[in-house]
């Protein structure tokens, strides 16, 4: 059985489960998807044989059972098997859980089940959340934010492939595509493949030419452009998400400049703020590198001006979703906003 204490993370599940280390109960919930399917996916391809799959595995989603069938599922004995896996996907549709706790308080030994709770967690106040605890493995899967993003892509390179990534061709993928993991380690699965011999280091140009990112216009440009006050350029970038549907203007856009700018007010409060590395760690960003557009936006925006940028934001954001707009293109409404915040 996988020892709780050390089953905390991602990889310290899955360094169990390839041990053949199985816990006796798994709950695997929170608003990142892509951790979960991961590990339900490794146990119901490697927890049994081949031979052992028909009658001792079962797949049902949450619409269609009750805490008190998948009880009742997890309480059968396996069929000339060591063991049975019983797996709950979509299990946030499960409306009463408290039928389950008995189960949880002494469940099967020959039984593995998964419960994949999505898009949320359970109520922490719920005893059937300390149930799980005590019963066996519960791994929270969250979000990950904009500046892991990086180096994620980073490290599912170096798992996959010899190949290196240049740091503006990862921020590149990370600021067109978003924290979906589903969706970025996809673009990056059709990336490896696209890797010739002898290619071991990734640069913007295979990015715009692979992936269809615009290594001269795109959000990670824009930034740049918005840091060092170059008005040309960040037109320019608005004007072609404008003409370009498909990159998604607007809703692409405005959260990347808040993240930004909220990140630089927040480099305002930094102990030592003329040092590269302590901006950089006081933001948690992963290198003094990182730290270099706040460097510059410190320089070419108050503290004041950022705060009145961020209310922009917020109000071109509610624009574009339809509120108190009743007609203004979200075309002009970007080209509104870069005025306001260049001048």
């Amino acid at each position: 059985m996988a020892e709780k204490a050390n089953a905390t993370t991602y990889d310290s599940i899955m360094r169990e489960l390839k041990s053949g280390n199985y816990s006796s109960v798994y709950l695997l919930m929170g608003d990142e998807s892509y951790y979960i399917d991961k590990i339900s996916d490794f146990i119901a391809e490697h927890a049994l044989k081949p031979e052992e799959r028909d009658f001792n595995q079962q797949i049902v989603f949450g619409a269609d059972v009750t805490a008190a069938q998948v009880a009742d599922m997890a309480r059968s004995y396996p069929v000339m098997a060591e063991r049975q896996v019983i797996i709950v996907k979509e299990a946030q549709n499960i409306k009463n859980w408290d039928q389950l706790e008995k189960y949880l308080e002494k469940p099967a030994k020959t039984t593995v089940l998964v419960v994949c709770y999505k898009n949320g967690t359970i109520d922490g106040r719920k005893k059937i959340l300390a149930r799980f605890k005590s019963a066996g493995v519960v791994f929270e899967c969250k979000k990950k934010r904009e500046y892991e993003l990086p180096g994620f892509i980073e490290g599912y390179l170096r798992l996959h492939t010899k190949a290196t990534i240049e740091n503006k061709a990862a921020q590149m993928i990370a600021d067109h595509i978003g924290s979906d993991l589903n969706r970025l380690t996809s673009e990056l699965d059709k990336l490896i493949l696209s890797l010739k011999d002898g290619e071991m280091r990734i640069t913007p140009e295979m990015v715009e030419q692979r992936i269809g990112i615009n290594k001269d216009f795109n959000p990670f440009e824009l930034r740049s452009a918005i840091a060092a006050k170059d008005i040309v350029k960040a037109n320019l970038i608005v004007k072609y998400f404008d003409s370009n549907p498909k990159t998604g203007g607007a809703f692409v856009l405005v959260p990347i400049l808040f993240s930004y700018f909220q990140n630089l007010m927040i480099a305002y409060y930094a102990p030592n703020r003329q040092s590269d590395a302590e901006v950089a760690k006081w933001l948690d960003l992963r290198g003094s590198w990182a730290a270099k557009e706040y460097m510059l936006g410190m320089k070419n925006y108050s503290g004041v001006k950022v705060m009145k940028i961020i209310e922009k934001l917020r109000e071109t954001d509610a624009k574009c979703k339809g509120l108190d707009n009743p007609n203004t293109p979200d075309g002009e409404l970007l080209k509104e906003l870069i005025f306001f915040i260049m001048h």
